[in-house]
Order: structure tokens, then sequence, then C-alpha cells
């Protein structure tokens, strides 16, 4: 970023209590990569999003399955007034054609709003994967040689947290997978006809001292300069 630029909002989704830690490591992420980070919370007025150069949608409670049209296959832990929030919030910055990045449940979300639909477990389809969750990467990710984030982050097989429990099914309408598991269990999903919109399933935000992780918010912020 030239030192004369001024840096772009970001926004910050998440729930309106707790997610302390996630959300300032994101708003840390934006920072360092020459953003200017804002965080948002349901209830907000509609009319900030206006404001916003991009948007990062953070992890957190399951979706809610009426939101793709299925009925509960376990007992899920649901935030109908995020759940609305973000929708809204997705759809806005998708409508401005503004950079987004959804992480864990912000991916699954995008991918919903897009027509998409989601695993509500993922524990009976993990074989070569462990359940665990972890802040650490210790999970292998691999990544197709043809998307934009394979360019971006330079890897075939990148190792990656893991603290989710549903994935995503059905792809959305102008998505395509980026990434995968050892499992084939969707990992990133990006559109390849906007500069940036793309969701990842594990958290970047933990994993900051890691330069290719870092590169998903410079991505975004790069974007965010970039109004066409």
């Amino acid at each position: 970023m030239a030192e004369h630029e001024p840096r772009p909002l970001i926004g910050i989704t998440g729930p309106r209590h707790g997610a302390l830690m996630p959300r300032g490591l994101v708003a840390l992420g934006i920072w360092l990569a020459g953003g200017h980070p804002r965080q948002l919370y349901p209830g907000d007025a509609p009319e900030k999003l206006e404001r916003l150069a991009g948007l990062v949608v953070t992890g957190g409670h399951d979706v809610d399955p009426v939101l793709y049209a299925a009925a509960p296959e376990v007992t899920p832990k649901i935030d109908t007034e995020r759940d609305r929030f973000e929708a809204a919030a997705i759809d806005r910055m998708l409508e401005r054609r503004r950079p987004l990045l959804g992480i864990c449940r912000g991916a699954q979300l995008l991918n919903v709003r897009r027509g998409g639909s989601l695993f509500q477990e993922l524990r009976s389809r993990r074989k070569h994967t462990s359940n665990r969750w972890t802040i650490f990467p210790l999970k292998t990710l691999l990544l197709e040689r043809d998307s934009a984030l394979h360019a971006r982050i330079g890897c075939d097989r990148c190792r990656i947290n893991s603290l989710h429990n549903q994935g995503i099914d059905r792809l959305g309408e102008g998505l395509r997978i980026a990434g995968r598991d050892l499992d084939g269990i969707v990992q990133a999903v990006e559109d390849p006809t906007a500069r940036y919109v793309l969701g990842v399933q594990w958290h970047p935000e933990f994993l900051l001292y890691l330069s290719r992780q870092r590169r998903l918010f410079q991505g975004l912020i790069a974007a965010a300069h970039d109004p066409s």
C-alpha cells in the first residue's frame, strides 16, 4: 500500500457477544495488510454496510439449515439474529461487487447464499483426517492448481487448522472448489469471476505467523483498493 493511500474500511461480522480473540486477530490481519478494520454486530444499521470497501465474515455458530431448505439432522447451535444480519451483509457485498472473505461459518454461509447446501456433520465422512479441533496447522489442504487461491498462497499441499463440524455439500452457483482435505471435504471455494470472493473452512486469523495465511488478508485489501 502506498504511504499516502488511505486504508480501506473492512467490516468484520460475528456474534453480538463473545468471540473477542478471533475478531481481534482478524482485525490484526486486516491492519497488517493495510486495511482499517471495523467490527459489526447483528442489529447494526444497514447503512454501515454501504461504507465498507470489503467484508470478512468470521466463524462461530452453525448455519440454520432452514436457510438451505433442509431439516435438522443434528442439534445445531443457531444464532438466528446473526444468520439474518450476515446473510444480508453477504448479499449486499456481492451486489456491490466488493471483496469478501468468509472464514469457516462465513464460507458456509457464502455457499448457502449462492444456493448451495451443507453437510450438517462431518464425523461420519472423515476417514483419513482427525475430528479433533485444533488452532494449530496440523491438517492437510490440497489446492486446485488452476485456482486463484493456489496462485495467491503458492503451495500444492499446505498445512491448515480445523475448528468446524459442518462443511460444504452442494456447491453454490458461481462458486468453484479451490481446495479439499485428505477426505475430499471442501476446504475452500472461490468465485472465479470476482476480483476477490473467497471462503475458507480453516481459521487464518490463528495462523498470522505464516506468510501464506497473511496473503489471504493482503488479497482482500488489494481488491478493496480497486473499485472496478
